[in-house]
C-alpha cells in the first residue's frame, strides 16, 4: 500500500471545530485571523498578538491508528515556495514577548523541546493563512520564515520526519516547536506530549538531486489497481447525500465522497474511502456500522 493511499484512507474530510471562548481557548491561528497580519516582510515591521495564554492540552483523532499505519504517513515534500503574505512580519509580540522572524532559513539548526497540537485546532487558519490539518506533516515555529521545510528528529528515539513550517508558536519559553498530530505520532511523542528534538531546515527537493542525476527519469508505472469504498447511502436527491456526508464528516476522519448521478434515473451515492484492499474496506465498514444503522456495502471501482 502506498503512503498516498494510506493518507487518503485516514485523512479527515472535516472536523467540526468547537467555538472558541475569549479565555484559554484561543490559539495562535485565532490570533492570526484577529490581528493585523496582512503583512509581508517588507510591509509591516511589527505586529502585536493578544496577550492571553495558549492552551497546552490537545487531543488525538477519535479513531485510533495502528503503529504500522502511523509509520506510513507521508512526510512533507520540500518545494520552492514564495514567502507567505501572512505571518512574516519582521517582529511580533505575544504575551509581552517580542519575537523576530529570520530573513532566511538556510543552514538553520536548533535543538530543544517540541510539543504537538491536533484536534482542538483542526480546520483553523494557521499564521500562513492555510487551514491546519492534523493529518499533514506541519509545524509551528517562532522565528523561521513561513513557509519552509525542516527535518525534525526525536533525540530520544532517533525517529525523524520532514515537516512544513506554516504556523507561529509555541509561546512557551521551554519549547522550540509545535508539530502536528501526524508528525508527533510518527516521532512517537504522543503519549509523553513533548520530546527533545533537533531541527534542521532542508532545501527544496530537486536542487541537488537534479544536478547529480542527468539521466531522464523513468516513466512512472500506472497503478491500475481497483479501489474499494464503503457505500453508506444512495439518494435520488443530492441534498440528502450532502446532508449524510456532512453528518459523517463530523464523526469520522475517513474521506467521504459523493458519486454523482450520471442520468435522471441514477442516484447520488455516499461512499467512504478509497481503500486499497477489501480487508481494509471491511474494517472500515465494521467501524461505520457502529455509527450508522443503514445498509453498508463494499463496492469496487
Amino acid at each position: 500500500m502506498t503512503s498516498k493511499n494510506l493518507y487518503s484512507r485516514i485523512k479527515s474530510a472535516v472536523f467540526v471545530s468547537a467555538l472558541l471562548t475569549a479565555s484559554m481557548q484561543i490559539s495562535l491561528t485565532a490570533y492570526a485571523s484577529a490581528s493585523p497580519v496582512n503583512s509581508s516582510v517588507d510591509a509591516i515591521d511589527t505586529i502585536t498578538y493578544f496577550s492571553q495564554e495558549l492552551p497546552t492540552v490537545d487531543s488525538a483523532p477519535d479513531v485510533p491508528f495502528t503503529t504500522e499505519q502511523i509509520s506510513q504517513l507521508p512526510d512533507a515534500t520540500p518545494i520552492d515556495e514564495p514567502v507567505s503574505k501572512y505571518g512574516n512580519a519582521k517582529t511580533y509580540r505575544v504575551l509581552g514577548q517580542t519575537y523576530t522572524v529570520l530573513a532566511k532559513s538556510k543552514h538553520f539548526k536548533q535543538t530543544g523541546t517540541a510539543s504537538w497540537y491536533g484536534k482542538k485546532f483542526q480546520g483553523q487558519r494557521t499564521s500562513s493563512g492555510e487551514r491546519f490539518d492534523m493529518f499533514q506533516m506541519t509545524a509551528a515555529h517562532k522565528n523561521l520564515p513561513i513557509p519552509c521545510y525542516a527535518r525534525v528528529t526525536n533525540q530520544e528515539n532517533g525517529k525523524s520526519v520532514i515537516v512544513k513550517v506554516n504556523d507561529r508558536g509555541p509561546f512557551h519559553a521551554s519549547r522550540v516547536m509545535d508539530v502536528s498530530w501526524a508528525a508527533a505520532a510518527k516521532l512517537d511523542m504522543l503519549g509523553k506530549g513533548t520530546a527533545k528534538i533537533s531541527i534542521e531546515v532542508v532545501d527544496a527537493v530537486g536542487k541537488t538531486a537534479i544536478a547529480q542525476n542527468t539521466q531522464p527519469a523513468a516513466t512512472p508505472a500506472i497503478d491500475n489497481t481497483a479501489l474499494f469504498f464503503v457505500q453508506v447511502g444512495a439518494f435520488s436527491a443530492r441534498d440528502n447525500a450532502v446532508s449524510l456526508q456532512s453528518k459523517l464528516a463530523g464523526i469520522t476522519p475517513m474521506p467521504i465522497e459523493i458519486s454523482e448521478a450520471t442520468s435522471p434515473n441514477s442516484v447520488h451515492k455516499v461512499q467512504v474511502g478509497p481503500f486499497s484492499d477489501a480487508a481494509s474496506a471491511e474494517n472500515a465498514r465494521s467501524y461505520l456500522a457502529q455509527l450508522s444503522s443503514g445498509n453498508l456495502i463494499i463496492v469496487k471501482r
